[in-house]
């Protein structure tokens, strides 16, 4: 018998060797299974595949009846076979035939064998198959035999995963790799994406298998596992991060992980077994992932993600490789697959290769979202567990509207969205030849339709949409995107580009709105807070902070010169803060006047009313400012008290509802006795049945994404708003208003010929 515990190295030195050889794939299997019968004593080792169809198929089997190849099949979960593949967990039995799972298939003649061990075929936690072998005695098998006959798993997975056993495959039944997967998550931007998958941090794919010497691969191990926890302490350490909160329990358990003992013994033995050190992490990685898919304790699933960051850490530091995914050539039709990224990393692919953007994490206002929404990207978020089942390459389609994704789809599914692309297109066209007509209602009622931006790629759009304006400029973007703090002479110069892309439309700029969660990396003042959305953040960070605020009215003032400046304060919460942010601008425009700067002919000031506290402040707020511009995004979900970046609650309240909209209709009543402009910016105004919804509230001015100015405009042109008003107010004075008059609005629209058609 070999020797016990040289065993898995023994068989590891077979397969290298005839990994080595030049032989057919069939061939190739047969042998394989021929020597781990011979080295672990086993009467019988099998092989069996998952295909596409969710089957699985013996592929190849030393003991069982030869006939039977290609032959036998169990589906997934049934008998002992299909039980590891849909658990992805071993089973190790000493009489198998007593087992509930048992399947007797009698073309492979197995019914004469007794003891069982069978693994998962693992592959970044996916299941591509199940390897088995049995004996006649009652035995339990030993650790070290189950450790060996995972290793040997791993070995084939990269066989299937390479495409190497496809020739052996029968037209119709494709191997697992390949088959069709949907998601389903939640809509962060509208649009439909077809193209190929970029990985936004691909996995790395581990081409050695083999250790040569273990003492020196577990020297490598060792030295990797070092820094990335110096890399773990290092982050604790700096004083951008707070020593209490949330943040830092979360990187604290980032540490124990990377110091976790089991890990780490089960990393050591996998290079004594005779991987090398990047082969053993992505054995145990695809072992941990697979087991921790199939736990029911949400917080444990959460779990797998810091585990598997920090496998693929580790990955790249015994590799030496950083930055993995932009270094490749991109497809022309790119569609970016990432668990998370920043703003900055999506503005570093080619704008022209790009068609949609897959998020596995992140909420409708993370900054990426705001940035792709301003490029006319589809983007799918909380799409859970593409990462780990796309491939480089792969066929996929983003459903922006729906919120779904289809991996490596079916020619019927690839055909409808295609025709779906093709609609929209055509829809677009006829949205293009109206950008030049007057956004006038059916009874000639006018309706400023103004866009949102924030980024120098966002300035073509204001005349491609036929926008009549900037009606929020997101300065924090430019901020967001750089490594360092932007010089005022950068600031100035893209405000100047702005204002010159604009010509003579308005352009209204918002102040910087950074801080809460909108964290720079190289700010070292930020804080953490356990409500962020709450916290120190925009005008009150500039009026503690000054140097931001007067700096960038230097910068904004300078690029107005001879123009009329629009400037918008964010987050306001008393309109005390108004007259101190005015005393700061007043000081900027002295300073500027004594140098004989050029300075605007016109400065306006206006605030964003996000904050509740100023529904009692109207009065007040509007004979202190020059417009008011209302973020329906803040003010909604802080009178609902609602998280809007919670999965859990975004669908739970409806901004159509009674409640909401009658605030929207006293703000706008407000501006009309004080004679006092009042915009709108925010989601509601990017889709046509609420901005329908808005219109009938009063709204004469309306900001939102270049792409809804097309629809909006469709909708308006055909609107009676007369009508509307009347049905509105009807409506909100109706008692015991429903939960929302989203039905009542489509009912409108229905009844007058209304287009509500959504880009």
């Amino acid at each position: 018998m070999p020797n016990q515990a040289a065993g898995p190295r023994v068989l590891l030195k077979r397969l290298r060797e005839l990994m080595a050889e030049a032989l057919e794939p069939q061939e190739r299997l047969d042998r394989i299974v021929r020597e781990i019968a011979k080295q672990m004593v086993a009467e019988v080792c099998s092989l069996y595949v998952l295909r596409s169809d969710s089957v699985l198929e013996l592929y190849a089997t030393e003991g069982l009846n030869p006939g039977s190849v290609h032959l036998a099949q169990l589906r997934l979960g049934q008998g002992l076979v299909g039980t590891i593949a849909a658990s992805a967990r071993a089973l190790n039995l000493t009489d198998a035939q007593r087992h509930p799972a048992f399947a007797y298939l009698p073309e492979t003649g197995e019914e004469i064998y007794n003891s069982f061990l069978g693994v998962p075929v693992l592959r970044a936690g996916r299941t591509l198959g199940v390897l088995t072998v049995q004996n006649r005695t009652m035995r339990q098998y030993r650790e070290d035999e189950v450790e060996a006959l995972e290793t040997t798993a791993m070995v084939i997975a990269e066989m299937i995963a390479t495409g190497d056993l496809n020739r052996l495959t029968r037209p119709g039944l494709e191997l697992d790799l390949t088959r069709p997967a949907s998601f389903a998550g939640l809509s962060f931007n509208e649009g439909v994406g077809l193209g190929h998958v970029v990985l936004h941090e691909p996995r790395v794919v581990v081409t050695n298998l083999f250790n040569e010497d273990s003492d020196e691969e577990l020297g490598r191990l060792n030295e990797a596992l070092g820094s990335l926890r110096l890399s773990i302490d290092d982050m604790l350490s700096r004083r951008d991060v707070a020593f209490e909160g949330e943040h830092r329990a979360v990187l604290e358990a980032y540490r124990m992980f990377a110091h976790d003992r089991g890990w780490v013994r089960r990393l050591e033995e996998a290079v004594r077994n005779g991987l090398t050190a990047e082969a053993a992490v992505e054995k145990v990685q695809s072992d941990m992932r697979a087991r921790m898919q199939h736990m029911t304790d949400p917080y444990m699933r959460e779990r797998m993600s810091d585990f598997d960051d920090l496998a693929n850490r580790l990955l790249r530091q015994l590799l030496g490789r950083t930055g993995d995914g932009l270094g490749e050539a991109l497809p022309r039709d790119a569609i970016v697959v990432a668990r998370s990224m920043g703003a900055a990393e999506l503005l570093d692919y080619p704008r022209d290769r790009l068609r949609g953007l897959v998020l596995e994490d992140g909420s409708i206002t993370s900054h990426v979202v705001i940035v792709a929404r301003a490029m006319s990207i589809p983007v799918a978020g909380q799409v859970k567990g593409v990462v780990s089942m796309a491939e480089n390459g792969d066929a996929i389609i983003v459903d922006g509207e729906e919120g779904q994704v289809h991996l490596r789809p079916q020619p019927d599914i690839e055909a409808a969205f295609t025709e779906k692309v093709r609609f929209r297109a055509r829809r677009q066209e006829l949205y293009r030849e109206t950008r030049g007509e007057p956004s006038v209602s059916r009874d000639g009622v006018s309706v400023d339709l103004l866009m949102n931006a924030g980024l120098a790629v966002d300035l073509p759009q204001l005349a491609e949409s036929g926008a009549a304006g900037i009606g929020l400029f997101r300065t924090e973007l430019q901020f967001m995107v750089a490594a360092t703090f932007p010089r005022a002479e950068a600031q100035e110069r893209l405000y100047r580009d702005v204002l010159d892309a604009a010509k003579e439309k308005p352009v209204t700029f918002r102040t910087i709105d950074i801080g809460g969660d909108k964290v720079l990396p190289y700010f070292k003042g930020a804080v953490n807070e356990e409500n962020p959305a709450l916290g120190w953040r925009a005008i009150r960070l500039t009026l503690d902070r000054p140097g931001f605020l007067r700096t960038q009215m230097r910068a904004l003032l300078k690029a107005a010169g001879g123009r009329e400046l629009r400037v918008m304060l964010p987050m306001v919460t008393e309109v005390d803060e108004i007259l101190r942010a005015k005393d700061l601008i007043d000081r900027e425009v002295r300073h500027l006047s004594r140098f004989a700067h050029h300075l605007p002919n016109r400065v306006k000031l206006g605030a964003m009313l996000e904050v509740p506290s100023l529904m009692w402040q109207l009065e007040e707020l509007m004979s202190a400012v020059d417009f008011v511009s209302v973020g329906s995004n803040d003010l909604f979900q802080f009178i609902t008290a609602t998280d809007r970046g919670s999965a859990l609650l975004s669908d739970r309240f409806d901004p159509l509802s009674p409640p909401f909209l009658r605030v929207l209709k006293q703000i706008v009543e407000a501006g009309a006795k004080a004679d006092t402009p009042v915009t709108l910016c925010g989601e509601m105004a990017s889709r046509p049945l609420s901005a329908m919804a808005l219109i009938g509230v009063g709204f004469r001015s309306i900001s939102m994404s270049p792409a809804a100015i097309g629809p909006v405009k469709a909708m308006l042109r055909e609107l009676p708003v007369a009508d509307l008003e009347v049905c509105m107010n009807g409506l909100l004075q109706r008692p015991n208003a429903k939960h929302s008059l989203r039905a009542d609005l489509h009912a409108f629209a229905a009844a007058h010929d209304v287009p509500l058609v959504p880009l």
